[in-house]
């Protein structure tokens, strides 16, 4: 337990770290939006490429891995909305809200450091299969099931799946998550190998990607906090950290996945919730106490579940 406690109290220290340089004072919040924008921008991207370009896939099929993960995220996302609309009697776009916190996991800034400290390099080839897929998906269902409760509540006019489709298509096209893994993918294909100098500096971006990106989001969490709902939010917390990750496991067993693999996608299901989640919140205008309620509990709580699910796994 020792051991697996120090890959992953590291993650958690610098979280609080960046919460405690803004919270201080030693810089301002907007430092660490700027750090955000860069982690997302070209950090990360450039590690998925990497990551991605240098990959031995062994011939591994990703629909296993995507079934496995989703299936967990289909499960949990259902009892957060469940929960939401019948327990506590909210209204349908609580309950789309709900089922976002409880099944978006924050797979890019935390997952990733997570994975490549405690997997390893097959870990992270496996987080970079879920990527791919993972964002476009969530994006798409949150969208659209967002629509669909706004109308059913406040009756208004339909955009129609077909518009909103082309929104999120042409978001994603420009999104540098999916464009850093669909080039790394590219030269992976093409067998060309980078000059040596151009893999060097792309290795050196890469290496910062993980450090940089806990701080940002450490910086970014003095924004949120607990701000009413904590009743719902204790229940999609406990989805989020437990329920989602207890899915994703047993599908894994039950589809016959690689260790590496099962490790990787349990503890990438396992962490806070994402801030997309309060992206979705804002976009739509409902649910930021839920959402930030849950971004803040996931993340003070997470370094306790991460550690057993690390433990289980390990």
């Amino acid at each position: 337990m020792s051991a697996i406690a120090l890959n992953v109290f590291p993650i958690f220290i610098l979280i609080l770290l960046g919460w405690m340089i803004v919270k201080t004072g030693v810089l301002k919040a907007d430092v660490g939006d700027a750090l955000g924008e860069f982690v997302f921008k070209i950090a990360v991207p450039f590690l998925l490429f990497n990551t991605i370009y240098q990959a031995d896939f062994h011939g591994a099929s990703p629909f296993r891995l995507w079934i496995a993960y989703f299936s967990g995220v289909a499960i949990t996302w259902t009892l957060g909305h469940l929960i939401a609309t019948t327990f506590f009697g909210r209204d349908a776009r609580v309950g789309v809200l709900a089922g976002v916190s409880s099944a978006f996991a924050n797979n890019v800034f935390i997952g990733l450091p997570l994975v490549g400290r405690t997997v390893g390099e097959d870990g992270i080839v496996a987080l970079s299969i879920l990527l791919a897929v993972h964002l476009p998906l969530m994006m798409v269902i949150g969208t659209v099931l967002m629509e669909n409760a706004e109308r059913k509540v406040g009756g208004g006019p339909s955009r129609g799946l077909g518009t909103i489709l082309r929104q999120i298509a042409a978001n994603l096209i420009k999104n540098p998550l999916i464009i850093g893994l669909a080039a790394g993918l590219a030269v992976h294909v093409s067998g060309l190998p980078l000059p040596q100098v151009v893999s060097g500096v792309v290795a050196q971006i890469a290496g910062i990607a993980a450090p940089a990106a806990l701080i940002s989001l450490g910086m970014a969490l003095n924004k949120y906090g607990i701000s009413g709902n904590l009743g719902i939010a204790t229940a999609t917390s406990v989805l989020k950290l437990f329920v989602l990750p207890a899915c994703v496991w047993a599908a894994c067993q039950l589809l016959g996945l690689s260790s590496q693999w099962t490790s990787a996608m349990v503890l990438t299901s396992a962490v806070p919730t994402g801030i997309n989640a309060w992206l979705i919140a804002n976009r739509f205008g409902v649910g930021h106490g839920l959402a930030a309620s849950t971004i803040t509990l996931t993340t003070a709580a997470g370094v306790f579940s991460v550690t057993f699910w690390a433990w289980l796994v390990g």
